[in-house]
């Protein structure tokens, strides 16, 4: 049947017969057909004369005329918004349809990142200030449903315009599935008492979902970033993906609507088993990997190889979990290579890759600018400091003739302080401080933008890993020296991969910007 203008929640065109049960006439306000009575006419309370009209309907003064396949739409068919009718389960007050009310049109509001590490999360924000910029400067998107007089439609419903609402299709409000944070510049006003409004940015649409890990130091960085990108209004979602049994099922459930809507994928590690097993549920039509320190570089090769993604540092020998998991593994190497209906970006610090990126992956420079553009300059001092690495951790170096390199760089060029990586041990710290007399230092957050922010020495030393690649970027233009020294082939474990003495040369070979210091002299004591 074609739906009268009583279904749609305007007034009949036209007489219509009382209902069984005496109510009043169409002139006094009677419901449109499908509608609940209302209470006795509000129009004849007291002192009040009879409507000589049917009431009209408040609309908000920027609503048009929805498409049928709408919720708005929707919404008008059932006889108005919700502030006129009580809503049904099924109504747009259920959560559901509230996430689809709120999911706007493709474009960087349907963005959502996965990041498990501080530096992960640090390379998504050095990613949303390089993108963001150029998708704003875009002409805007047609509305699909123009009002009558040419205007533009609202993307967000009058109840939530004007107020940072949830990322698209996930429930809530910007905290409620994020961590405690701490008082900041944007609440200065805030509370009880007379004076500025908080200070608010505006919401970028980009959602960061954080899969916590176990690691106490990882964990605590990773929420002082996660305020951070709230700052830039980013949306942070915090999940205990590794909280127990049954935390992976809750997680990836949790997920798996979102990740179908999502219109871009951002991740920070591809290796991660859990972001493989989330990249086989999503449909996003632009999948993006930003730096996950040196694996960027094994990644792109392993792809361009066609191999499995493993990690530079494990053995080749492969367990039973490996073989349950080899087909999801399959899959998620699959959705990062491109073809005609995805693409594939990869933003990383390192430019002089080892090896061409597969055909269609395209490859976009990171140059630290947030960071730059927040931070600094920082204040340098005569000393020198030592960053530490997680090459024991990992068993990769032996301890002793690491402790033993740690000990002659920092007597030969007269360091002073020891900023430790997030993942070595506290043993091995104590070791270092005790024999060498370096002040360790934990950093909270990313090593970046420590010595952005300063104090720092102005020589930094550092073994192959991340930092001679991203601190030079970083500290550009503050005249503070990075210089890397070389493993020497003998500090390696018998247990180290086969790959590793290789792919820590390549780490040093392709860093910009740095003075390298031989591995001779820091033989094995």
């Amino acid at each position: 049947m074609t739906p009268s203008a009583a279904d749609e929640g305007g007034p009949a065109p036209g007489p219509r017969a009382r209902p069984p049960r005496p109510a009043p006439d169409a002139a006094e306000g009677a419901p449109a057909p499908g509608l609940r009575a209302r209470r006795a006419p509000r129009s004849r309370r007291d002192g009040e004369q009879p409507l000589t009209t049917p009431p009209a309907v408040p609309e908000p003064p920027e609503a048009v005329p929805a498409p049928p396949n709408t919720a708005a739409g929707a919404e008008r068919r059932r006889g108005g918004t919700k502030e006129r009718q009580p809503a049904p389960p099924e109504s747009p007050a259920s959560p559901a349809s509230l996430e689809a009310a709120r999911d706007p049109a493709p474009g960087p509001a349907r963005t959502l990142a996965f990041v498990e590490s501080p530096v992960q999360l640090l390379n998504v924000l050095e990613w949303a200030y390089a993108t963001v910029a150029g998708e704003q400067s875009r002409p805007p998107r047609p509305s699909a449903a123009p009002a009558p007089d040419g205007a533009s439609r609202p993307s967000r419903s009058p109840r939530t315009a004007g107020r940072p609402g949830p990322a698209p299709g996930l429930p809530g409000s910007p905290l409620a599935r994020g961590v405690p944070r701490q008082p900041g510049p944007r609440d200065q006003g805030s509370g009880a008492g007379t004076g500025p409004a908080p200070v608010r940015p505006e919401p970028t649409g980009l959602l960061v979902v954080v899969l916590a890990p176990h690691d106490p130091m990882s964990r605590g960085q990773l929420r002082r970033m996660a305020e951070l990108a709230r700052d830039q209004g980013h949306e942070v979602r915090w999940e205990e993906a590794r909280g127990g049994p049954t935390a992976p099922v809750a997680t990836v459930g949790g997920l798996a609507g979102p990740l179908r809507r999502a219109h871009r994928i951002v991740i920070g590690d591809p290796f991660s088993r859990y972001v493989q097993l989330l990249l086989t549920i999503t449909r996003a039509r632009e999948l993006v990997v930003v730096d996950d320190g040196t694996a960027t570089m094994e990644f792109v090769a392993q792809l361009a190889r066609g191999e499995s993604l493993v990690r530079w540092h494990r053995r080749g020998s492969r367990g039973a979990r490996d073989l349950l998991f080899a087909p999801v593994s399959a899959s998620a190497r699959r959705m990062l290579t491109p073809n005609d209906r995805r693409s594939v970006e990869v933003f990383t610090s390192f430019t002089a890759l080892p090896v061409e990126p597969p055909p269609g992956v395209q490859v976009r420079a990171n140059d630290f600018a947030w960071t730059r553009s927040a931070f600094g300059p920082p204040r340098i001092s005569r000393g020198t400091d030592l960053v530490g690495t997680s090459l024991v951790e990992t068993g990769v170096v032996d301890p002793e003739h690491y402790l033993g390199a740690v000990a002659a760089l920092a007597r030969n060029h007269g360091a002073t302080r020891y900023f430790a990586h997030r993942r070595e041990s506290a043993e091995k710290l104590r070791r270092i401080a005790d024999r060498t007399g370096l002040e360790v230092v934990r950093p909270e957050l990313p090593l970046e933008i420590v010595a952005r922010r300063g104090p720092v020495g102005r020589t930094v030393l550092s073994f192959p890993s991340t930092v001679v690649h991203t601190l030079p970027l970083a500290l550009a233009g503050t005249g503070i020296t990075v210089a890397v020294c070389d493993i020497d082939p003998v500090w390696l474990t018998e247990h180290a991969s086969p790959r590793a003495e290789g792919f820590l040369s390549e780490v040093t070979d392709t860093a910009r910007d740095v003075r390298r210091l031989p591995a001779s002299p820091l033989s094995a004591p």
